[in-house]
């Protein structure tokens, strides 16, 4: 074994083919995957189960309906474009305000309508889909960032994932925009991930383009200063993702919204692990300590533990190092 190798796997580090072999392939059933890669069906789904997200205002399913698009939008608020079936946060469209034929993205960029039915007319086709299968693409109320995040992101709204094993949420992360993103919450666009600490929701790392960082590139604000509320909450909404899907390995990708509070934005069947780099730790030991647990829980007869229980024992154990805690 090559000698990074090594050390990433003393570090508790999870790579592309354990995760697939080892959480993926046996946590996540084949016939659970349309429910989280349909976007639209996900939405649904949530409601169904009382997991709030946000306002759906309309689906514009071919281009025969794009001319509908000013009937759908609201007229004095911004809305976001999504395809129901794009993959890596590609092809979502925030528009800010509109009027008189023009659309000002979240960036400050203005567009022509023109430019927006083209944008549609490719959604529809597949463009961000994996296959370039037709889409759809849902038009959303536009999530309100919550004012003392203004300074923790440039143009975007932040959101958090949170990798949830079994039930149980083992790794929390945000995702920070920044001008080199295109305010964008993408990490592999050069946006910032900061590590949260399952118990509080405080910052334990920080990364930007894999390496280490402190302050935010464009607005200078310090990133040890972020802080959460609603926490445990987000937390709880994550864990019911478990029941909701029935997918033993997921990321829950939520945003708290200044007038709703957490709101969950998609779900994810194959989460990335980069989420490791950004709390500087791996998820293996958290992992095994959920497996542990409920192969106790299985040998005992014991019932499913709630979503409250499995996050109450999460946040008890994982704290933002790389020891879980007895």
């Amino acid at each position: 074994m090559p000698e990074w190798s090594r050390r990433l796997r003393e570090q508790g580090v999870v790579g592309l083919n354990e995760r697939n072999l080892e959480y993926i392939n046996r946590a996540n059933g084949r016939r659970h995957f349309p429910l989280v890669d349909d976007k639209l069906r996900t939405k649904r789904l949530a409601q169904r189960y009382g997991v709030a997200v946000p306002e759906l205002l309309g689906v514009i399913r071919g281009n025969h309906e794009v001319r509908r698009l000013e009937q759908i939008i609201p007229g004095d608020r911004g809305f976001a474009i999504k395809p129901a079936r794009g993959s890596g946060g590609k092809g979502i469209l925030v528009i800010a305000s509109h009027g008189d034929g023009w659309f000002r993205k979240g960036s400050g960029e203005w567009l022509p309508r023109r430019r927006v039915v083209r944008y549609l007319s490719n959604l529809l086709a597949g463009l961000y889909t994996l296959g370039g299968t037709p889409d759809v693409a849902m038009v959303e109320a536009l999530v309100e960032i919550e004012p003392e995040f203004a300074a923790f992101s440039h143009a975007g709204v932040p959101d958090i994932r949170i990798v949830v094993y079994q039930g149980y949420p083992v790794m929390a992360m945000m995702r920070l925009s920044t001008a080199a993103s295109d305010g964008k919450a993408n990490l592999h666009q050069n946006a910032i991930g900061v590590g949260l600490d399952i118990a509080r929701g405080e910052p334990v790392h920080a990364v930007q383009k894999n390496r280490r960082v402190s302050h935010h590139p464009d607005t200078g604000q310090r990133l040890d200063e972020l802080r959460i509320s609603d926490w445990e909450a987000m937390l709880i909404q994550a864990a019911n993702c478990f029941e909701m899907t029935g997918l033993g390995f997921l990321g829950a990708d939520m945003v708290l919204d200044r007038r709703h509070g957490p709101l969950l934005l998609e779900l994810n069947a194959r989460p990335g692990l980069s989420i490791q780099l950004a709390n500087g730790i791996g998820l293996a030991p958290r992992l095994q300590c959920i497996r542990d647990r409920e192969a106790e829980r299985v040998e005992a007869d014991r019932p499913v533990y709630t979503a409250q229980e499995r996050v109450a024992f999460a946040r008890a154990r994982f704290t933002g190092t790389n020891d879980v805690l007895p």
